[in-house]
């Protein structure tokens, strides 16, 4: 009985996840929007004391782990190191530095505002929030030959793998190193995290190999993408019975596959992008379910306060960075509010809430505020662009 009652629930959340990605297309604006607020709401409906919609842990971890995976795996695929070009640089390059001045000023500002004492956690938020995917915005307007706009799409496919990868390290290290850290044990405690990454990039390396042994002989329609996804899976798995990092060992063995020749590869990346796509309704929706955000003045001030901080930190990063393309302050401003966060923050929030750590719902209250707020500045800049790019963007019709 419970099985079918969960099965409802599931089937509930993803008529509904279908319904709201059918407005958003009506009305022009992004999907992601509409389906964290549809689970906000229904996570906020009570029934006899008790959640309307609820799911158990084991079906939460499983399919945040199975959202990660596919998502790193796909993000990290397409990361071709022969395709470097002067704008995937200056891409990188802003992404570097964004994440640089966020553990910095952003952390600053985040400990200090909120008290937070565990700066781990302090540095995992700020890592978090160094991501960026515009590309559900931009998903919805005529492909152009902008170079901000260019600039915008490489960097969300650039910075995706560094913000999944950095808040897992950042997690094995807090729970490696002790709280009270003493220099002279500081090696000894030091090691084990560092057993971690050599695990990781070798069970990544070993199941990519033979992955591509078989790939490189053949292609099936049927069998290659269902051994491209076990493949990631079974990486996964084998990097975290074995004590290492599975994030990092999913990341190594898709940067392998992305950068070695595979029979029908570009077939096989659309096929690993419909797949993480399909995910994406429920994860979204899940986690304004899961997440339980504080309805307050007090916190929806401070958190705001925090995101225009975020947003003046990016600026200057890209005042930096992008010193060689001469921007014009408003094309630099344009860059700076067009941060949404994505299915890449969603997905890493998503898997750090089913872990019971203390101090983790305000880093998760605080990341699906950032989410809204992003969400809501990046719709609004997308629709003034011709102001700030000096050129008008269309809508794609449907």
């Amino acid at each position: 009985m419970d099985a079918l009652i969960f099965l409802t629930y599931l089937a509930v959340v993803l008529l509904i996840g279908l319904f709201c990605t059918f407005i958003a297309r009506k009305i022009k604006i992004p999907n992601v929007l509409l389906l964290i607020v549809t689970g906000i709401i229904l996570g906020n409906i009570y029934y006899k004391e008790a959640p309307l919609i609820s799911f158990p842990p084991v079906f939460l971890t499983s399919i945040s782990i199975l959202a990660l995976v596919m998502i790193i795996f796909d993000a990290a695929s397409r990361f071709k190191l022969k395709k470097f070009d002067a704008l995937s640089t200056k891409a990188l390059r802003l992404s570097l530095t964004l994440l640089f001045l966020n553990i910095i000023f952003l952390s600053l500002f985040f400990k200090f505002t909120f008290k937070v004492e565990s700066i781990f956690l302090v540095l995992l938020f700020s890592a978090l929030m160094s991501g960026t995917d515009p590309a559900a915005l931009l998903s919805m307007i005529k492909p152009t030959s902008n170079k901000i706009l260019e600039l915008l799409r490489i960097e969300s496919l650039v910075n995706t793998p560094f913000i999944v990868l950095l808040p897992f390290i950042i997690l094995d290290f807090m729970k490696t190193v002790k709280t009270e850290l003493l220099l002279t044990r500081f090696i000894d405690q030091l090691l084990p995290f560092l057993q971690q990454f050599v695990v990781g990039i070798g069970a990544g390396v070993l199941v990519g190999i033979m992955m591509l042994k078989f790939m490189k002989k053949e292609y099936s329609h049927v069998l290659s993408p269902l051994v491209m996804i076990t493949a990631a899976l079974i990486t996964y798995i084998l990097a975290e019975n074995l004590k290492g990092n599975g994030v990092l060992a999913v990341t190594a063995m898709a940067l392998l596959f992305g950068n070695v020749y595979v029979k029908q590869k570009i077939q096989l990346q659309e096929f690993s992008s419909i797949f993480s796509n399909s995910l994406e309704i429920l994860v979204f929706v899940l986690i304004g379910l899961v997440i339980k955000m504080p309805f307050s003045l007090k916190f929806f001030l401070l958190s705001f306060m925090l995101f225009i901080t975020y947003l003046a930190i990016r600026y200057a990063a890209i005042d930096f960075s992008l010193m060689g393309l001469k921007l014009k302050a408003k094309e630099k401003l344009f860059m700076a509010l067009n941060a949404q966060k994505g299915i890449a923050v969603a997905a890493v929030a998503f898997t750090l809430s089913t872990l019971n750590i203390p101090g983790m719902g305000l880093i998760l209250n605080l990341t699906l505020a950032f989410m809204l707020y992003s969400i809501i500045v990046s719709t609004i800049i997308i629709k003034l662009s011709k102001y700030f790019i000096s050129q008008e963007v269309q809508d794609v019709k449907k």
